[in-house]
């Protein structure tokens, strides 16, 4: 498992941003799609990608807040 992980939020738009980018570059791929219901969201979708190697978290998570060039990093710890 990789260690650090790009997340990029998306208003409503992940899935067909997972699309486009798993079109652009070779070898890439959609890895999973997860839906997950009654967040403070609403319904959140969670959609993970590989793009030459590197994995990527993208999430429609509403409108709390807006896509933008920033992205966050998730970091994958064994413990807290």
């Amino acid at each position: 498992m990789q260690k650090i992980t790009p997340f990029l939020w998306f208003d409503k738009e992940a899935g067909e941003a997972a699309k486009f980018y798993t079109s652009v570059f070779k070898d890439a791929k959609i890895i999973s799609t997860t839906t997950l219901e009654n967040t403070p969201s609403g319904t959140v979708e969670i959609v993970t990608i590989r793009l030459m190697g590197q994995e990527f978290n993208l999430m429609s998570a509403g409108p709390l807040f807006k896509f933008s060039e920033a992205i966050s990093f998730v970091v994958n710890c064994e413990t807290q």
